[in-house]
């Protein structure tokens, strides 16, 4: 199900927000710009800066903010973190999660989630999966898509949350549907910029007109939004962050064990896979995701070599 974009919502009460990293920043500003009362809180205490200067309150701790708000969003790279700012195994899970709703924005594992969300909901809390879609530059913009999962009625009314910071969302019913899709997803991603960066390798090898290249993908049947930011980027040999190679690595890596969870064939991804190592080894990995040209040009210089 299709939920447009609607018009911020004032909530009465502050929405907690923990993990102002490559995305969090830009997300959780648009929720202040668009007037929603923010509580913040990141393990390194410099990074709430920007969001202190437009209006946000950065908590003490994450207990801090806990205490002062009923609805949480988490934008964390992992399970460990996640589990450690909610203090799940320890004395102070239960208090920080009763009475409240947990919304995890970030790419965990569909298995983690599903544990977590029955954690939650047997401690007196509501969980919510949401993760997005889009990196930094549609976060930037308000224009990240949305996937949310959860029980109907928290479905909805989170739905309101995500606004300032999404373009559309999408409905994918019960946890952890919205993790499935998300990876569904990212494995287009994932091998549609691994297939833009092999072909500009070709291309560069046999001496085109880069520029000309560029612009006949660009008039092509295949352009997109991302296709164009990241021709652009190869192009120009900038490599700076918007999606990092070690998390590009960490999504390709949940793609193919859900694939093998699931008795699934992911020839494609496997690939994938194997290359964003090879260019997180090369040490690489706070690089953009379209540096995977680096990994392809090393197997080209080995093969020159053999």
């Amino acid at each position: 199900m299709n939920m447009q974009k609607e018009p911020a919502m004032i909530y009465p009460v502050p929405i907690g927000f923990i993990g102002i990293g490559t995305m969090g920043e830009p997300m959780a500003l648009n929720l202040v710009r668009s007037g929603t009362p923010l509580v913040v809180w990141n393990r390194t205490p410099e990074r709430c800066e920007p969001l202190e200067q437009v209006g946000a309150q950065v908590a003490e701790d994450a207990a801090d903010l806990f205490a002062q708000c009923e609805t949480i969003i988490l934008m964390l790279a992992d399970g460990a973190s996640t589990d450690a700012v909610l203090d799940r195994g320890g004395a102070g899970f239960s208090k920080r999660v009763d009475g409240r709703t947990i919304v995890a924005m970030g790419t965990v594992s569909a298995d983690y989630s599903r544990g977590l969300g029955a954690d939650i909901r047997a401690a007196g809390g509501r969980y919510v999966e949401a993760p997005v879609s889009g990196s930094r530059k549609p976060a930037e913009a308000g224009q990240l898509v949305g996937l949310l999962a959860g029980e109907a009625e928290d479905r909805e009314r989170i739905r309101l949350l995500l606004s300032p910071m999404c373009r559309e969302v999408f409905d994918c019913g019960l946890v952890p549907g919205a993790l499935h899709m998300k990876l569904a997803v990212n494995t287009f991603l994932i091998t549609l910029v691994t297939g833009l960066a092999e072909a500009s390798h070709f291309a560069a090898r046999h001496d085109l007109d880069m520029d000309r290249f560029v612009d006949i993908l660009n008039a092509g049947p295949m352009a997109s939004d991302v296709s164009r930011v990241k021709a652009a980027k190869i192009l120009h040999r900038d490599f700076s962050r918007q999606a990092g190679i070690s998390d590009v690595l960490k999504n390709s890596r949940l793609v193919v064990e859900a694939a093998r969870d699931a008795t699934i064939a992911s020839p494609l991804m496997d690939l994938c896979f194997a290359l964003y190592s090879e260019t997180e080894a090369l040490g690489l990995g706070e690089d953009d995701m379209i540096s995977v040209v680096r990994a392809i040009e090393e197997r080209t210089g080995a093969l020159a070599h053999s």
